[in-house]
């Protein structure tokens, strides 16, 4: 059983191939957590949708619970849950976050 806001999620990771949910925008990222995560996807070139949980309150909750992680920001890859910033710094420092991001956005030209 989904609920409204499950389905509207669905939609946005649906529409959108990688996917921050965050507090604030790209631009003007409204948490330390937000703007490393926003670094990590610049830094690396990476086209990517922003969601800013602050302006909608059921999208800020409803995305804990859909992927079931506590904190924000929240990165997605092709509908699944990468993590939240110290995910994606290691992942990043690895080499791990580059190769992933490779291998999906390499799949398909959309």
């Amino acid at each position: 059983m989904s609920s409204p806001i499950h389905q509207k999620i669905d939609g946005i990771l649906s529409q959108n191939k990688i996917v921050l949910f965050m507090k604030g925008t790209q631009q003007f990222p409204m948490c330390g957590f937000s703007a490393r995560a926003c670094a990590i996807l610049q830094d690396m070139g990476v086209q990517f949708h922003d969601i800013n949980v602050l302006e909608d309150e059921e999208i800020r909750n409803g995305i804990k619970e859909y992927g079931n992680w506590p904190t924000i920001p929240q990165l997605y890859i092709n509908k699944q849950l990468v993590g939240g910033s110290d995910i994606m710094m290691e992942m990043y420092q690895s080499g791990e976050l580059q190769e992933m991001l490779t291998a999906h956005t390499s799949t398909s030209s959309k």
